[in-house]
């Protein structure tokens, strides 16, 4: 309980100073959130993985390139990346779940093609879900099928059709949470999508 109390404080001053990927991190270490063990072997690439992303940069590269459309994504969200501290290592490298899965969230936003409403977000939770990166997200995926609804029921169509475009997105596509996907900044991000295999159109929901 030592190390909660100690982690709890860590992350309301990280959230205090503004370094939302610090506080994304220890929260998800705070709450014991974990990597599904038969998927643990897939993460070795990334451990300990994060360079700083840099928003301006990207955004001078060709308007084609997968760097150019996550900038464009964040700015156009008013959005920041989940940049984590030197500082958090030891944490990074112990819960490699929690590092890739905050730091690439938006970047799935960005392959996926769902944007930042409720429905986008469920969206992206299905395929998670989906790629079995961990218990915990089935169970988000669970309560959000019955929460987002609520929040916004003017979304519900879109919000079970996203699901189902996740899910099968989830299926088709290469395991992405292993992925270095700062490495391909400058390539077209057509490109990047059809190596991952997310270039099939999802099928939409028949209601």
């Amino acid at each position: 309980m030592l190390i909660k109390f100690k982690q709890i404080y860590r992350a309301i001053q990280a959230i205090q100073s503004g370094k939302l990927g610090d506080f994304a991190i220890l929260k998800s270490d705070i709450l014991g959130t974990k990597v599904n063990p038969a998927i643990e072997s897939k993460l070795q690439n990334v451990v300990g993985y994060y360079p700083r992303i840099d928003l301006e940069k990207l955004h001078q590269y060709p308007k084609d390139s997968f760097g150019y459309e996550y900038a464009h994504h964040m700015k156009a969200n008013q959005l920041k990346p989940f940049n984590v501290s030197p500082e958090l290592d030891e944490i990074a490298k112990h819960n490699v779940f929690a590092l890739r899965y905050v730091i690439t969230h938006d970047i799935l936003h960005v392959l996926l093609g769902f944007d930042t409403s409720y429905a986008g977000e469920i969206g992206v939770l299905a395929f998670a879900a989906e790629q079995n990166y961990s218990p915990s997200l089935k169970l988000s995926l669970k309560l959000a099928k019955v929460l987002y609804p609520i929040l916004a029921p003017f979304q519900t169509k879109a919000i079970f059709t996203n699901i189902c475009k996740g899910q099968e997105l989830g299926k088709t596509a290469k395991f992405l949470l292993g992925v270095r996907f700062e490495e391909y900044w400058e390539r077209p991000i057509s490109e990047v999508k059809a190596e991952f295999g997310l270039t099939a159109k999802p099928l939409e929901l028949r209601v």
